[in-house]
This record gives C-alpha cells, structure tokens and sequence, in this order.
C-alpha cells in the first residue's frame, strides 16, 4: 500500500516561466506551497504556506484550482507518493523568500531534465508546457 503526501501548491508563472522555491539543505526546486494543518480548508492552507514561504498575500476570490498531479514523492522511499492540488491566484506584495527558502528561481519547461526535477514537478511543468503557459 502507497503513502501519499497530500500538499497544495501555487502555479505562479511570469514571463512564461513559473516559479520555484528551493528549500535550505535541498537541491530541488518545488512549486511552492505545503501541506495543510487540522481544519484548514484548500484555500486557508495556501494562503498561510505562500505567506511563510513567500511573504505574499494571496487575494482569496482570485484562487482558481487548476489540476492535481501525483507521483512518486522526491527523497522518499519507493511507494511514498506526493499529490500536489495546484492553484493560480492573485497576490498582494513582493515576492521574497523567507527562512525556510534558500534560492527562488522562475523554471521554464527544460527544468525536467535537471537530475533534481522531482516527478510531480516534471508533470506539472509538461502540463504548463502543454497548456502553452510556460516556454
């Protein structure tokens, strides 16, 4: 039986490229976001991950659930799945990152083919490519 890490995640694309987020001690780029705590809902949970991660505010009726992808969780053992619901939204502020995040950087498509491109982002960056949102 598969574990599955269940986190959301926010699409965030500039120039046709999206952002990612390295955490300190990582070599991989996530799209960033996290997993939910006890009674939040989706769109709770995003808001607060963006806002530690990012230092954004999230406007809460641009929040629009774009797709949910899965895959074999990155660094973990074989069978541990990740499920990441993506979301756009609007914000409010300057993107910077915050203690946990070593290095923002914005992906174009060709991030698959790093050695440190997680499964789950791979697929999501083939769908943005595949939706022409991203070179």
């Amino acid at each position: 039986m598969s574990k599955i890490i269940d986190k959301l995640a926010w699409i965030h694309i500039k120039n046709r490229k999206v952002l990612g987020a390295r955490t300190k001690g990582k070599a991989a780029f996530y799209v960033p976001g996290g997993k939910r705590e006890t009674g939040e809902s989706d769109k709770q949970a995003l808001i607060r991950e963006v806002k530690e991660e990012l230092q954004v505010d999230l406007i809460p009726d641009s929040i629009e659930y774009m797709q949910t992808f899965r895959a074999q969780a990155y660094n973990k053992p074989k069978g541990t799945e990740v499920q990441m619901k993506c979301f756009r939204a609007d914000f409010k502020g300057k993107i910077k990152q915050d203690n946990e995040i070593a290095e923002l950087n914005y992906l174009k498509h060709n991030y698959v083919y790093h050695k440190n491109c997680p499964a789950v982002d791979k697929i999501i960056l083939n769908y943005l490519k595949g939706n022409d949102l991203i070179d």
